[in-house]
């Protein structure tokens, strides 16, 4: 498992929200849903994200926009226009006033708008996932993202803006593979940027020494890896991997594989019914009571509570700058 894969590999697209919006000026929604992450692409026109907090930016037909929740943020034909509709968790719609609007501005299979023919179309797909392996990856993105689309594969938002508003059957499935697909996508460009300031955990799967290292853990995180093993197993001395791998990833490798194991049993807790026991097994631990140890030390609550509470995850990084478009 790579550190792309880690982001979907619990909690993927599971019957996300998707929607294809019609819109013609003057138009603002107020997008305040708390969603984890959302994915915006235009296919036709332009549009604005403005985030509360940062400056706004604009969306040309091809661009894909990736905003990280829970904080609310605008999309609108104009950053001047004022709000007119909100969209609250549950992608539940109302006026400002809060009287709801979905049937009035319903125009078909998973479309909506104000206009049949809008000139602006946008395409949203929002996950709901809060898995701290997620998590690791989550904030090492800016809260709100741009990949301009000038040059690039719109294949799959082609492909997206077809099947969006299919109503075959296992449709569901088809177009949560699909928005699966189109994230990994712009976050592999996107990471790509030297500008996009990639965590250091990220750049190091490129390294052939740490690389490796990391795989072996990522891929079995329930072995009983020792700095030895893994350097062993990457084909280096126990002293030379301890030093390359706390100069490319910024921990030793212990620390890391200590935090990538609770980050697995945390997602086990929330997204299984597995008893602690079980999950100490899987993630490497030899019963639950070394994990409870552990895991509290790293989230201030037992396992048990954890999962009773559904404590939300914070996962590990730098929340980086309030908007990020490398070569806009």
């Amino acid at each position: 498992m790579d550190a792309l894969a880690g982001l979907l590999d619990g909690p993927r697209a599971h019957r996300a929200f998707l929607l294809r919006s019609l819109l013609d000026p003057p138009w603002s929604l107020r997008i305040q849903d708390e969603a984890p992450l959302t994915l915006v692409t235009v296919t036709r026109g332009r549009a604005w994200m403005i985030p509360d907090d940062g400056e706004a930016v604009r969306l040309d037909a091809g661009d894909v926009a990736i905003a990280r929740g829970p904080d609310p943020y605008t999309v609108a034909d104009d950053p001047a226009t004022p709000w007119q509709v909100v969209i609250h968790p549950g992608q539940r719609c109302t006026t400002l006033g809060g009287e709801p609007l979905e049937e009035e501005m319903g125009l078909g299979v998973r479309t909506w708008g104000n206009s049949s023919d809008g000139s602006t179309v946008l395409l949203t797909g929002t996950y709901q996932m809060r898995g701290e392996v997620s998590g690791r990856l989550l904030t090492a993105l800016p809260p709100l993202l741009v990949l301009p689309g000038e040059g690039g594969d719109h294949s799959l938002t082609a492909l997206l803006d077809q099947e969006i508003v299919r109503d075959d059957p296992g449709q569901e499935a088809v177009l949560d593979r699909l928005l699966d697909l189109l994230l990994i996508t712009v976050l592999r460009k996107w990471f790509s940027r030297p500008e996009a300031e990639a965590p250091t955990w990220y750049r190091a799967h490129a390294d052939p020494v740490v690389g490796r290292a990391l795989r072996m853990i990522h891929n079995d995180p329930a072995h009983p890896w020792t700095v030895a093993g893994l350097a062993a197993g990457a084909g280096v001395s126990r002293a030379s991997l301890a030093r390359r791998f706390t100069e490319l990833v910024g921990e030793p490798p212990m620390a890391f594989l200590t935090g990538w194991r609770l980050a697995l049993a945390a997602d086990l807790l929330r997204e299984t019914d597995a008893t602690v026991g079980a999950v100490a097994r899987q993630v490497g631990y030899g019963g639950p009571f070394a994990l409870s140890a552990a895991f509290k030390r790293a989230f201030g609550v037992s396992p048990q509570r954890y999962r009773e509470a559904g404590v939300p995850g914070t996962g590990a990084g730098a929340a980086g700058a309030a908007v990020s478009r490398p070569g806009a």
